[in-house]
């Protein structure tokens, strides 16, 4: 009789197994720490273990350093062509494109840094390894005309392999052009200030990245012209342990602060400030 039997029923399982995507996570290149994506995001793409400075876009630099709603992309419409006619070049443009985005090597635009109007030009190293090229050159170039014209102070941010091969001795002329233009800043005394990220070699570091009135670097960047087996080929000799990192030229007096992500908008801002003879933002005074 069913009174006296008790009939089983399937039990529902206790826990329900979660299936997580696996681009949820991020590891740390350093440390080898791994977290959510977001929690990096959250921390300025900086691990929360070792405190390893990540690479981020240049629209994720823009975001950081100026205020939100005054942001104004220039030069949209310059693009790289193929002038010497290099093979695959016209391919790996488009790739480059496609992947990283319209604005070339270079994001430049125009804003405001806590209420202080600037210019600013940040390179994208996702972008063919941030190579210089004529776009680039000629995108720095015409934001210097800006700070020139409306005396604006003028911020480039640097990640980059060097020029760019496919545009030949084009794109080396970019170094003389680039330079003549910051010499021109320099001679009205309009601040100019050179951020040097991960890394900054090659034909951008032996041009305007090095010619700011005041060079800032992140922690632990690489920076340096040519890299490490070369040099020592071309010494003989052994070189100092991390060389060209952001920390020993800063020892060596190459570079003139190296400044945490975190700090970075404070920091510009303050020096901007104090070389544009500008009273401190509210909030500033005690710092």
């Amino acid at each position: 009789m069913a009174w006296f039997r008790k009939e089983k029923k399937p039990r529902p399982p206790r826990a329900q197994r979660l299936e997580i995507p696996p681009d949820v996570w991020e590891k740390c290149e350093a440390c080898g720490h791994t977290d959510i994506r977001e929690k990096f995001e959250r921390n300025a793409n900086v691990c929360p273990s070792c405190d390893h400075h990540r690479r981020i876009r240049a629209h994720e630099y823009v975001s950081l350093l100026l205020d939100e709603g005054t942001i104004d992309e220039k030069d949209v419409e310059l693009g790289s062509v193929d002038p010497l006619e290099f093979p695959d070049y016209p391919a790996r443009l488009k790739k480059a494109l496609k992947s990283a985005g319209e604005h070339d090597a270079i994001l430049t635009v125009s804003g405001t840094m806590d209420t202080m109007p600037v210019n600013l030009g940040v390179m994208d190293f996702a972008f063919m390894g941030g190579s210089m090229g004529s776009v680039v050159g000629e995108k720095i170039a015409r934001l210097g005309q800006r700070s020139l014209e409306k005396k604006w102070p003028l911020i480039v941010i640097s990640s980059s392999g060097g020029a760019r091969m496919q545009e030949g001795v084009l794109s080396l002329m970019q170094m003389a052009k680039t330079s003549a233009m910051l010499s021109q800043l320099a001679e009205r005394r309009i601040p100019y200030v050179s951020i040097l990220t991960n890394p900054t070699t090659g034909g951008v570091s032996a041009s305007y990245a090095m010619l700011g009135d005041a060079i800032l670097a992140e922690p632990g960047a690489v920076i340096g012209f040519a890299g490490p087996r070369v040099i020592k080929q071309t010494l003989g000799q052994d070189l100092p342990e991390g060389f060209q990192t952001s920390e020993f030229l800063l020892t060596h007096g190459m570079v003139d602060q190296v400044v945490h992500r975190h700090h970075l908008k404070r920091t510009v801002g303050q020096l901007l400030r104090h070389m544009s003879g500008k009273p401190a933002a509210t909030g500033w005074a005690s710092a």
